[in-house]
């Protein structure tokens, strides 16, 4: 999976975590009686994120056997090497995007939500790189 890639779902995953968020504010609020309808819009699916974060892991990680012959140390050298180039994929697709948030939010801009700048980051990393 290209980096590109793993930075559009890292800014897919906490997207929807802000939406997850507003809707574990809004059950927790006191408000119309139970039983009734959720208000438009709203998502009673109970994704905790769980799917995108297990699926997103799934396209990263690779598969790979450790030899039943080797010892405690080389399937630990063999689980370190499969394991980690995409684990720094996903720190550095994470990374990235917070750094970008944190930019935003140091320079004390208030003309654009966080929501806003990931979809400006979404489509800044789908688009073709054309500064060649």
């Amino acid at each position: 999976m290209e980096q590109n890639e793993v930075v559009l779902r890292a800014i897919g995953i906490l997207t929807q975590s802000a939406e997850w968020i507003r809707t574990a504010d809004r059950d927790a609020e006191p408000g119309p009686a139970a039983g009734a309808e959720p208000a438009a819009g709203a998502d009673s699916g109970g994704d905790t994120g769980a799917g995108q974060i297990g699926s997103l892991l799934a396209e990263v990680f690779p598969s790979f056997t450790v030899s039943s012959e080797a010892t405690p140390l080389e399937a630990a050298h063999s689980v370190t090497e499969a394991a980690l180039p995409p684990i720094m994929q996903l720190i550095g697709a994470f990374t990235f995007v917070f750094t970008e948030l944190a930019r935003v939010h140091d320079a004390g801009r208030t003309d654009i939500t966080s929501e806003e700048l990931l979809r400006e980051l979404a489509l800044r990393m789908s688009q073709p790189n054309d500064e060649d």
